[in-house]
């Protein structure tokens, strides 16, 4: 799912190509993407953009008449901008502007990709979650959002109410840059941990949006995923940390996982996997240590 790095980059190439143009004609062919009724969609057309905005992993598009368009590409929407278009059956939606066509496909058959329309200010605000954004915030109020309630650090990073723009995969690299533990409870964070913390989510944040505006240059931006090479360790579970070379761990559940570095982020000890520590039950390795042995049985 894209998330505030790549999203901040999606928002940067649309400004550079649609701010200030006119909406000529929304063709939306996907049946399950457009969530919202009032306003129309056509109530857009003809009329120029003059906003565009990130609303937590949402990109808004405003327009000079106080309508919002706003995209929730969730796992696998993703936009695409070309001069020219050709209708084809992997474009659910088709935006023809005065200088070229933004287009959204989605991979998959599980249809999560949303276009929802908002009227003014206050319509716009009821589509977003409310989190915090990780960037504009001062030390203190992060630590308030932290310290609120009980949560491990994983739920709380990727809770959209309590902060804004985080998913999976940077909240995998924000803990390990801080050297904490996925499950580590909020309220045992000392007062040292939550400071590393905290810069840690504006060091990770800064640095992969800019690589994602150095790796687009002047293009918009194609090439996004939640998976690539230079992370630490979102999306490489056996591969080495780049920190101290034991191997990535992960913790599976539903449709995500959880990568860490056991050593350091968690004293050396692995968690528990849902599916596995059930199946193994007391043999459940602690340690990597373990984990190797019981590979070679």
């Amino acid at each position: 799912m894209p998330e505030l790095p790549d999203v901040a980059v999606y928002i940067e190439a649309l400004r550079d190509r649609i701010f200030g143009r006119k909406l000529i004609h929304a063709q939306i062919r996907g049946p399950f993407l457009l969530r919202s009724v009032e306003p129309p969609v056509s109530s857009a057309e003809g009329q120029r953009v003059v906003d565009i905005r990130r609303l937590g992993k949402q990109i808004a598009i405003g327009f000079e008449n106080g309508v919002w368009l706003v995209f929730h590409l969730m796992i696998a929407g993703r936009l695409h901008w070309k001069t020219a278009a050709k209708i084809g059956a992997k474009n659910l939606a088709t935006f023809e502007f005065e200088n070229g066509f933004l287009l959204l496909t989605e991979a998959g058959t599980q249809h999560r990709a949303a276009i929802r329309m908002a009227r003014g200010e206050e319509g716009l605000r009821a589509l977003s979650a409310g989190g915090l954004e990780p960037l504009d915030a001062t030390y203190d109020q992060f630590a308030a959002v932290l310290r609120a309630s009980n949560h491990t650090l994983k739920r709380v990073l990727t809770d959209p109410h309590l902060f804004s723009g985080i998913g999976n995969a940077y909240s995998d690299e924000i803990l390990h840059r801080a050297q904490l533990s996925p499950i580590a409870m909020t309220f045992k964070l000392t007062d040292e941990q939550l400071a590393r913390l905290y810069q840690a989510t504006r060091e990770s944040l800064i640095e992969w949006t800019n690589r994602l505006r150095e790796e687009a240059g002047n293009k918009f931006p194609e090439g996004v995923t939640a998976f690539r090479d230079e992370m630490a360790v979102h999306g490489r579970y056996g591969k080495p940390c780049p920190r101290c070379g034991a191997k990535v761990q992960r913790i599976r559940y539903a449709a995500n996982e959880t990568n860490y570095c056991p050593a350091c982020q968690t004293g050396g000890k692995l968690l528990a996997d849902r599916g596995l520590s059930r199946l193994l039950k007391e043999d459940w390795p602690r340690t990597l240590e373990e984990m190797e042995a019981l590979k070679q049985r």
